[in-house]
């Protein structure tokens, strides 16, 4: 099975779900307590073996590939003032690992790696949602990485919703129960919940043989008038060699406003001098409203 060398990151989003933060900032560099969510999403497929990053951005994502560059002045700055650069460590990326490509127009996640076909070529590669952090040990793609040299194929990152939800996700038609896969024969594109054949949504993460570009380019425009990554997907599981997978760990949807700020209070949570600091302003809301999270606070911000 060929190992997984390269990623594409589709950061050609608008970020409407989160206005008026995302007006002049991409969403993927909204910040986590103190790093950008792509950061998070690059960290993650560094760990697992990731060789080759490949960005689809769009007009006004120039500070996302500032971000991964060299920064002279503030680094001389730090050096001058005697300060660590370790911070910035993960920023750097092997010189040509990194790759970007324009989708000029917003056609939809299908569209979007269709539009990095030529720098993914002829092998099975990995696509990230940078708004979805995922957080676990080992991380997700490194999970979704060994399920892949098992099986091969498709593997979609899966998780189970609350039916009333199904709206909101593309939703897995399970066939078969294989350890802890689920090959799958097709999906359906934000169903309602009278339609949904499971519970099984797909999340962020995805490996995908490169013949999934193929289906791309002859796929016809679905849900919301764009190009579904779903849809082909759908008809690459009617072929066989699908499956989803059901990762270890929590999932915080960052592209909406409750789940960013839960996503920031649960790593400040795991993070060494914060965790005090963040309970006891908790509990501080809790001794002023005698109900976590109610009532007015005068604990300063």
């Amino acid at each position: 099975m060929k190992k997984i060398r390269k990623a594409v990151f589709p950061v050609a989003g608008l970020g409407t779900r989160i206005l008026p933060a995302t007006k002049a900032i991409p969403k993927e560099m909204l910040t986590i307590v103190d790093k950008p969510l792509i950061q998070y999403a690059v960290e993650e497929a560094l760990e697992a073996g990731i060789e080759h990053f490949i960005f689809v951005t769009s007009r006004g994502k120039s500070s996302l590939e500032d971000h991964f560059d060299v920064a002279f002045e503030l680094e001389a700055t730090l050096s001058a003032r005697g300060k660590s650069q370790a911070p910035l460590a993960q920023t750097r990326l092997e010189p040509g690992s990194v790759s970007y490509v324009r989708q000029q127009a917003p056609l939809g996640l299908g569209h979007a790696i269709w539009c990095a076909r030529e720098l993914v070529g002829y092998e099975p590669f990995a696509v990230l949602l940078p708004d979805d952090l995922m957080v676990g040990q080992p991380g997700c793609l490194a999970q979704m990485a060994a399920v892949h040299a098992e099986h091969g194929g498709n593997i979609i990152c899966t998780q189970r919703i609350d039916p009333r939800d199904s709206e909101r996700y593309g939703i897995v038609i399970p066939e078969e129960q294989i350890g802890s896969v689920t090959r799958i024969s097709g999906m359906v594109e934000k169903p309602a919940p009278a339609d949904a054949p499971s519970d099984m949504a797909i999340v962020g993460r995805y490996i995908l043989d490169s013949d999934i570009m193929a289906l791309l380019a002859t796929q016809e425009r679905g849900a919301g008038g764009e190009i579904q990554l779903t849809d082909a997907l759908a008809r690459a599981a009617a072929k066989g060699d699908s499956f989803g997978y059901n990762f270890e760990g929590r999932r915080y949807d960052c592209g909406d406003a409750i789940g960013f700020v839960i996503a920031n209070l649960a790593v400040a949570m795991t993070r060494p001098g914060m965790t005090g600091p963040v309970e006891d302003f908790w509990s501080a809301q809790t001794d002023i409203s005698g109900t976590a999270g109610k009532g007015r606070s005068h604990v300063a911000l």
